[in-house]
């Protein structure tokens, strides 16, 4: 199980996380581990360096077989590495993606709670947000596949798909998935699955790629992933775009070559080794932010038992639910802030539907979220 690196070290760090809030905060918000980086990607990064080889990326080079060889491994997913290309980061591929598979002014689905920056990526891609929200029976989240269905019988183009999904911690089941795909195949849409949380999915899950799934899956879906999420390298710049079939491909060569241009080389080569050397840290990380889920559990019903939780299957995002919580409003993240010196990114970000929520960041070590609970509690 990793250690995550002592505070004194992080607070040198100068990413976001570290550099947005004064040093007496605890920043539980941003998605970066505190953990110490992969050795197979610190070796990568400094040959490369060593080698003065810093020039613009010409192809995804050895990050195809790296990522064809894991999501083997991992996932039993045979990826034609002919069908991968190179963009700076998940949300460009998106973007760029989107960009192809839809025309301006076209509806894109979207399914909040979800990432915040969804609701950015589609216009910026050209399209119109439509929001068909999760649906909760009360044991748990789901698509909502009627209202999908709805939606691009109505006209919806495309579904930006969050597999796993952020920031639930959703593991979407096979014959979720398998729907997803048939909807898109009856009604000629595009689903584009951003997959960066993959990875990270807990050893009491199954992480299920949307491309695996069928055949429909394969001809209207594209993946966007990559492994800045769970080896900590987002700073480093580089995902992938993964395509099935011709349609599909299709896409990636209408975009401007500049598109896999802007991928850094650094990123690549730390991509590459994540996937193909990095699978022992990955082990390693997974079981201590287990571990830290399970811990946070007990802290809440310890401290904070008017704090509904249920524990992720993926990542290391936690979503609180403070609604039954005396005093803590339509963003609890605003008097965690003020009151506990905890900075935790606001519900209200992720759609209408996190009104009472806050998403925090688990990936640290277990005394940060210990503590980081107790103040809240004051």
């Amino acid at each position: 199980m990793l250690s995550a690196d002592p505070i004194e070290s992080l607070r040198r760090r100068t990413s976001e996380k570290w550099t947005t809030y004064p040093a007496d905060v605890l920043p539980l918000f941003v998605a970066e581990m505190d953990y110490p980086l992969a050795p197979p990607i610190i070796a990568a990064v400094t040959e490369r360096i060593t080698a003065s080889d810093t020039g613009y990326v010409g192809s995804p080079g050895p990050l195809a077989p790296a990522f064809a060889g894991f999501a083997a491994r991992r996932w039993g997913w045979e990826v034609d590495e002919a069908g991968l290309r190179t963009a700076t980061d998940v949300s460009v591929g998106i973007v760029e993606t989107l960009r192809q598979a839809i025309r301006p002014g076209d509806r894109v689905v979207i399914t909040p709670p979800v990432y915040p920056p969804f609701f950015d990526l589609v216009p910026e891609a050209g399209g119109v947000v439509e929001k068909v929200p999760l649906v909760d029976g009360g044991d748990g989240w789901a698509l909502d596949l009627d209202g999908i269905e709805r939606a691009l019988a109505a006209g919806a183009r495309a579904v930006l798909l969050c597999n796993p999904h952020n920031p639930l911690g959703l593991v979407h089941p096979r014959e979720h998935l398998e729907r997803l795909a048939e909807l898109a195949a009856e009604h000629d849409a595009t689903i584009v699955s951003d997959e960066i949380h993959g990875a990270l999915v807990h050893t009491d899950a199954r992480f299920i790629p949307f491309l695996s799934v069928s055949d429909a899956a394969r001809r209207h879906g594209v993946t966007i992933t990559s492994a800045s999420k769970a080896w900590n390298v987002a700073g480093l710049k580089c995902a992938l775009m993964v395509g099935a079939s011709d349609r599909t491909v299709a896409l990636f060569e209408r975009m401007p070559e500049e598109v896999g241009y802007r991928a850094s080389i650094l990123g690549l080569h730390a991509n590459a080794a994540a996937f193909g050397e990095g699978d022992a840290w990955l082990d390693d990380a997974l079981a201590a932010i287990e571990h830290n889920r399970r811990l946070l559990a007990t802290l809440l019903e310890e401290h904070l038992p008017g704090v509904r939780y249920r524990q992720p299957r993926a990542s290391y995002l936690a979503w609180l639910d403070f609604r039954q919580a005396e005093g803590w409003g339509a963003d609890p993240s605003v008097r965690a802030l003020e009151r506990g010196r905890v900075a935790l990114n606001p519900g209200p970000t992720f759609g209408e539907q996190g009104r009472g929520h806050a998403r925090l960041n688990l990936a640290c070590s277990p005394e940060v979220l210990t503590e980081a609970i107790e103040r809240l509690a004051r």
